[in-house]
């Protein structure tokens, strides 16, 4: 594979990083969120606290170029991962029982939290069978069952609707059906925010060149890579509006770039992009899909295409559903953490912002169109069978 170059931090990345430390989050748990080194955020953290986080002479990037080294952990996780896999795979089918005495004889070559991911078995199953209780699902109490649920919903801000809570509460150790999941949120007011009607806010009204609908609504590519969509939504916060922008992998709909900015010129969008290529590296032959925006259509963005080696493609006028997916993941962002919702300040909206993107939506979010799998868990078990096909 080739040596990827030493990475580069954002200072907007660190400052977030670190933010998530002073509001009382332990180094290892963020860490673990954002798939960086435990000493890299302390270092972070002592810098920030000699007013030196940016470090000097530090290089000049664009705000929103995601670190390689975040790259390089995840690399490194797939490859754990698929020796557990590899080592493992006898036991696969196997009672939960056998899988626990698996990973507790393996206890000092892998990370338990990897190895019942890949073993499909939770971690409290796991310390109950250690504990020489039973390993299968605990069954809740109504009463208890509430509670969690409770506990749950405020945790993921009100993201979740009767069946994702199901296997979310499935996937933290507890037995769970969904009719009954959905009686005792009903009956305890316990919903998930609410969805809006999809407005249209591209301005296509320029005389920019513009380029064919080449993605024709396949949405569905079988790799990573050959498909990326972008696009750019407002946020609102009391010192004024905030523009996202956000490239999507199709293949597991990871927001594989972002930006972030006051205003919504071109830099936008070629900040996210150029995120996204130094998070991926795709091969030349990339189709980048979004609409007929200026930003989209600018010479600026059409030139960071090329020096890429993508292939450009455009919605059709007025036709938002040429970019349903992203378009669909603006809807479950806005509805799960910007309605109802007030943000006093950019800092507050751009510290939710990469909460949602890089902590929750990437990682851990159940996507319906994935199987109810994050974007990460699914890329990796892509990554596995892609493996085992290739060795066959």
């Amino acid at each position: 594979m080739k040596k990827l170059p030493r990475q580069a931090f954002t200072v907007e990345f660190k400052t977030q990083a670190v933010d998530r430390v002073a509001a009382g989050q332990s180094i290892p748990v963020v860490s673990d969120e954002l798939g960086i080194n435990d000493q890299t955020l302390r270092n972070w953290v002592k810098a920030s606290q000699a007013g030196k986080l940016a470090g000097a002479g530090a290089k000049v990037i664009t705000p929103t170029e995601m670190e390689l080294s975040r790259l390089r952990a995840e690399l490194a996780k797939a490859k754990r991962e698929n020796e557990i896999f590899k080592k493992g795979s006898g036991v696969l089918r196997a009672r939960n029982s056998v899988k626990y005495a698996w990973i507790d004889a393996n206890r000092s070559a892998y990370a338990l939290n990897e190895m019942c991911s890949v073993l499909e078995v939770s971690i409290s199953g796991f310390r109950a069978w250690k504990r020489g209780g039973t390993p299968e699902r605990k069954r809740l109490t109504d009463e208890q069952m509430i509670a969690l649920m409770k506990a749950i919903h405020e945790e993921l801000k009100a993201a979740y609707g009767s069946l994702r809570m199901m296997r979310e509460l499935r996937l933290r150790g507890f037995s769970a059906g969904k009719e009954r999941a959905e009686r005792l949120m009903r009956e305890n007011g316990i919903r998930a925010r609410h969805k809006r009607r999809y407005k249209v806010t591209t301005d296509s009204r320029h005389g920019l060149p513009v380029a064919p609908n080449l993605l024709a609504r396949e949405f569905t590519p079988t790799e990573p890579n050959p498909v990326w969509t972008s696009d750019i939504t407002y946020l609102w916060t009391d010192e004024g509006w905030l523009y996202l922008a956000i490239v999507l992998d199709l293949l597991n709909r990871e927001v594989v770039g972002w930006s972030l900015k006051p205003q919504m010129k071109a830099d936008i969008a070629t900040d996210a992009l150029t995120m996204a290529w130094f998070r991926r590296r795709p091969a030349p032959g990339l189709l980048c899909h979004s609409d007929r925006g200026s930003q989209y259509a600018s010479k600026a963005f059409q030139s960071k295409l090329s020096e890429y080696g993508m292939i450009c493609s455009m919605s059709r006028k007025g036709n938002c559903w040429d970019n349903a997916p992203t378009e669909s993941w603006f809807n479950s962002f806005k509805n799960e953490r910007v309605h109802g919702i007030r943000y006093k300040t950019h800092e507050q909206m751009k510290a939710a912002s990469f909460e949602y993107i890089e902590v929750f939506y990437n990682r851990r979010r159940q996507h319906s169109s994935l199987s109810y799998r994050s974007p990460t868990q699914y890329l990796g078990d892509w990554a596995i069978r892609n493996q085992q096909l290739n060795a066959a």
